[in-house]
C-alpha cells in the first residue's frame, strides 16, 4: 500500500470515529434532556352534562279521608258495604231507622194540607164577601140615585141603613182578605216545617260524599248510630272512605335542596314493591320547612285508577336539583383557585403549560362545567398544577375521563329487600 493510500484510509477512518463520537454525544444530551423534563398527567376537554339528582324516600297517601257520620241518630237499618269496597259519590252506604223522626214528617205533611184547606176555605169566604158586598153596594147605589132624582121620595134613614150594610160588607171582604193572607202563612210555615224534617229523614239514608275505597267499617247492623252534628263528639263514623283512584306521594326535601323545588318540577318515581317506575310532578309543597326534621313536604299527585299502589306504601324518588347541558367538562381537579379566580393549566400543541383563568358553571364530584376559558379539545393538567411553571415545557401523559356525571345526592331511600334479608337474619 502506497503511503498516499495509507493517509487517505487514515483521515476516513478518522471521520468515522469523529462521527460516531458526535451522535453518541447527541443521543446523551437527547436522554439526558428527556429526563430532566417533567411529566404531567393531562385530560382534554369534552362536551357533556352535568346534573345534580336527588333521591329521597316518599310515601303514598289517599288525596282524600273522610269520616262518615249520619246526621240524624237511630238505629243501623242496613249498611251496604264493607272494607275494600269500592264506592262512587252519591252511592247509598247505610239506612237508619228513625221512628219519631217518621211520625213528625207524617205530622207536617198532615199540617201542610191542612193549611192548603184552609186557605181554599178562606177563598170561599173571599168570594162570597165579595158577592154580598156587590149586592148592598149596588142597592145602596140605587137609592142614593134615586134620592138625587126625586127628593123626598126616599126617607133618608133607609138610604143611611143601606150605606151602613155597604160598608159593612167591604169590611168583611177585608177580613175574609186578611184571613187568607194568615192561612198563606200558615201554608208556608207547614212546608217549611215539612221540608225540613224531610230533610232530616233524606238523612237516614247515608250516601257517599266522594268516590273512594271503604278503609274502615265502625258499625253493624241494629246499632244504634249517634248523629255527627258536633265537631267535638267522639261518637264513632259508620264507615272511613279513602279517595285512593288519586294519591299524594309526600316527599321530604331536605333544607339545603329548597330552593331548588318549583311547581311542575319532573320528578322519577319507583315503587319497589310493584316494581313499577313513572315520571310525576310536584303540584304543591308546604313552602315551610319543619323544625324537627328540616324538611319541607313536597307533593306529586299519582294518577291511581287501577288501584294498584296502596296507600301506605313507599317508594323512592329522583329528583334534579341542578343541571348543565352541553356544556364543556373537565375533572374537578383540573381546577385551581389563583386569587379570587379560577384556573386550569392548558398545554399547548408544543407541549408548553399555560395559566389561563375560567369560569366555573357548575361542579360535580368528579367534573366541573366550565362556562368560559376552555374549548372542546385543549388539555388540562390534573393536579399538582403548583409543580409547573408558565410556558414550561412538559410530557404529557393522557387520561381518559367521561364526558358527563350525574351526581346523586340522597336524603334517605327505601331498600325493601335490603329491610326483608335484615329481617330473616334476626329471625
Amino acid at each position: 500500500m502506497t503511503a498516499g493510500r495509507l493517509a487517505g484510509w487514515t483521515l476516513v477512518c478518522a471521520a468515522a470515529g469523529i462521527a460516531v463520537c458526535v451522535s453518541a454525544c447527541r443521543s446523551q444530551d437527547d436522554t439526558a434532556r428527556a429526563a430532566a423534563m417533567p411529566s404531567a398527567r393531562v385530560a382534554a376537554a369534552q362536551r357533556g352534562d352535568i346534573n345534580h339528582v336527588l333521591t329521597l324516600a316518599g310515601q303514598f297517601q289517599p288525596y282524600q279521608v273522610v269520616d262518615v257520620h249520619p246526621k240524624v241518630s237511630g238505629y243501623m237499618k242496613k249498611i251496604n258495604v264493607d272494607i275494600g269496597d269500592v264506592v262512587q259519590q252519591g252511592q247509598t252506604l247505610a239506612v237508619l231507622e228513625v221512628p219519631e223522626l217518621k211520625a213528625q214528617l207524617q205530622q207536617t205533611v198532615f199540617e201542610v194540607a191542612q193549611a192548603q184547606e184552609e186557605i181554599n176555605q178562606d177563598q170561599h169566604v173571599i168570594s162570597r164577601a165579595e158577592a154580598q158586598h156587590s149586592a148592598l153596594h149596588a142597592e145602596y147605589q140605587r137609592l142614593k140615585d134615586a134620592a138625587n132624582g126625586h127628593p123626598g121620595l126616599i126617607a133618608q134613614q133607609e138610604i143611611d141603613d143601606a150605606q151602613a150594610k155597604d160598608l159593612a160588607s167591604e169590611s168583611q171582604v177585608d177580613a175574609a182578605k186578611a184571613a187568607m193572607a194568615a192561612a198563606k202563612q200558615h201554608l208556608g210555615s207547614a212546608k217549611s216545617d215539612n221540608e225540613r224534617y224531610q230533610a232530616l229523614h233524606d238523612y237516614t239514608t247515608v250516601t257517599a260524599p266522594i268516590s273512594g275505597v271503604v278503609v274502615w267499617r265502625f258499625a253493624d247492623t241494629g246499632a244504634l248510630i249517634q248523629g255527627g252534628t258536633n265537631s267535638n263528639s267522639q261518637d264513632l263514623p259508620i264507615v272511613r272512605i279513602a279517595q285512593s283512584q288519586l294519591l299524594r306521594l309526600r316527599v321530604p326535601v331536605p333544607e339545603d335542596d329548597v330552593r331548588f323545588v318549583h311547581d311542575g318540577d319532573t320528578i322519577t318515581v319507583r315503587v319497589d314493591a310493584i316494581n313499577r317506575s313513572f315520571t310525576g310532578k310536584v303540584v304543591r309543597f308546604t313552602r315551610e320547612v319543619n323544625f324537627e326534621t328540616r324538611t319541607m313536604e313536597t307533593e306529586i299527585d299519582v294518577d291511581n285508577r287501577d288501584l294498584s299502589i296502596s296507600p301506605g306504601m313507599y317508594a323512592n324518588t329522583m329528583m334534579q336539583l341542578a343541571a348543565s347541558k352541553n356544556v364543556v367538562t373537565i375533572p374537578v381537579e383540573a381546577v385551581v383557585i389563583q386569587g379570587q379566580k379560577n384556573a386550569v393549566y392548558v398545554l399547548d400543541s408544543a407541549n408548553r403549560v399555560h395559566i389561563r383563568p375560567v369560569t366555573v358553571s357548575i361542579e360535580g364530584q368528579k367534573l366541573a362545567g366550565i362556562a368560559s376559558g376552555l374549548q372542546p379539545g385543549d388539555r388540562v393538567i390534573l393536579g399538582g398544577q403548583e409543580n409547573y411553571r408558565e410556558s414550561e415545557t412538559v410530557s404529557p401523559i393522557m387520561t381518559p375521563e367521561p364526558a358527563s356525571e350525574n351526581v346523586h345526592q340522597t336524603g334517605g331511600t327505601i331498600d325493601i329487600k335490603a329491610d326483608e334479608n335484615q329481617q330473616s337474619g334476626g329471625a
